[in-house]
């Protein structure tokens, strides 16, 4: 009977093909089967460092399906890399239950390290980063609200993700929950139009005002004690 399989997290680049590491290259080359977010997206970067593995797609609205697959898979010996369509997967995207599935069943799980928006983001900002929060997306309706008054209350850099038709309405609702706290934003993070602004979070209001926001967003709530950015 053949030994279970490895499922590989796999972090990919979140704009600049370069930022991917030697192993997990090696990784996506020696696995029998890549699980994509997006395969039509993960397809860029096979071609670009001639991958030629098989892919399959994996995504929140077939995980039904897909989990008991890619289990079966990894049960008859046979690694599975899973990507995300940018950075690291389980963060923010649907990995995360893939992964909890495959520990359950007692197959190994082994994550390859690299590129996060998060931490990329934060290491710039310029804000504390001895403590910081992870929030993602903000709910869109139900639960916003509190879920930003937690963060208020919380000695810690909060970082968020979110698109470009909803920055305003976020940076309208915490600069109204959470205050006119020090803030940074990264934008297009390692592409060509990467962009840093920081400030006030009513600065950075203003400025998106007038300047309409495109590309996806990183937004980082700094600390309430001035005494941190001396």
């Amino acid at each position: 009977m053949a030994s279970n399989g490895i499922l590989f997290i796999v972090s990919t680049p979140i704009g600049n093909l370069e930022d991917i590491t030697l192993r997990a290259i090696r990784i996506l080359k020696e696995s029998s089967l890549i699980a994509a977010e997006d395969t039509r997206h993960t397809r860029k970067l096979l071609l670009h460092y001639k991958i030629i593995t098989p892919t399959i797609s994996y995504f929140e609205h077939n995980r039904l399906t897909r989990i008991p697959q890619i289990i079966k898979h990894l049960s008859s010996g046979k690694n599975v890399a899973v990507v995300t369509d940018a950075g690291t997967p389980g963060i923010s995207d649907p990995a995360y239950k893939l992964i909890r599935a495959t520990i359950e069943e007692s197959i190994k799980v082994e994550s390859i390290p690299g590129a996060s928006a998060s931490i990329t983001a934060l290491s710039a900002s310029g804000l504390p980063t001895d403590r910081f929060l992870f929030e993602g997306f903000l709910p869109h309706k139900k639960g916003r609200r509190k879920k930003l008054e937690r963060i208020a209350a919380i000695e810690a850099t909060a970082i968020l993700y979110e698109s470009p038709m909803r920055l305003i309405r976020t940076l309208n609702d915490i600069l109204k929950y959470i205050g006119d706290r020090p803030a940074a934003i990264g934008r297009e993070l390692t592409k060509i139009h990467e962009e840093y602004k920081r400030g006030k979070v009513s600065d950075l209001l203003k400025y998106f005002e007038i300047n309409k926001p495109r590309g996806e967003f990183v937004i980082m709530i700094g600390k309430d004690d001035p005494n941190v950015y001396f």
